[in-house]
């Protein structure tokens, strides 16, 4: 499974969403793949520098099972793109079958994809749901639909809570809150 995304911070929603994907769809692995430019996002808000997120994701996913970080978008440089990302990964692994794992909101804007043809040809679409009204899909996508708790948890919200000074205990994990403090990222003082 591939999970991208930009990840400013990894928040538990990030985790339960990959964990049950995984779990669902009987997966060896989902990797959460830490975006280097995302380019829907760019001059939309300041993005956390790519070392300092991917970092983040690394300290989420450390302790996880069959859950890893992916840097393939950084280390490519540049503007990240699925569908570029899904051929570096079918070449380093030709056997596999490949999920590209996204959340409803952006499998409705699926078309406004850089070359979706390409992601839909390399990969199986897999969008999650949370409980209560279905988004309504492109019926020429073939989606796999996965269940997810509900959670209240956005990157926005985290952002904001840093900037006002409230807590980000449990939304995100202690190994995450540790990288941000000792980074000083969103705000957060350094720690010693």
């Amino acid at each position: 499974g591939v999970f991208g995304g930009t990840f400013d911070p990894p928040h538990v929603g990030h985790l339960v969403t990959a964990v049950n994907v995984r779990h669902a769809l009987a997966l060896d692995r989902v990797i959460l793949m830490v975006a280097n430019v995302p380019w829907q996002k760019v001059g939309q808000r300041e993005i956390t520098p790519a070392a300092d997120r991917l970092a983040m994701v690394a300290a989420a996913v450390a302790d996880v099972d069959q859950l890893e970080v992916g840097d393939h978008e950084i280390r490519a440089g540049g503007e990240s793109y699925t569908a570029d990302t899904l051929a570096r990964l079918a070449a380093e692994h030709p056997d596999a079958l490949l999920h590209t794992i996204v959340g409803d909101d952006a499998a409705a804007g699926i078309h406004t994809w850089e070359r979706v043809d390409e992601v839909l040809s390399l990969s199986r679409m897999v969008v999650v749901d949370r409980p209560g009204d279905k988004v309504v899909l492109d019926e020429s996508v073939d989606w796999i639909r996965v269940e997810v708790p509900r959670l209240d948890v956005s990157s926005t919200d985290l952002r904001a809570r840093c900037r006002d000074g409230r807590p980000l205990d449990y939304l995100v994990t202690d190994a995450v809150l540790d990288v941000i403090r000792e980074r000083g990222l969103y705000g957060i003082g350094v720690t010693a």
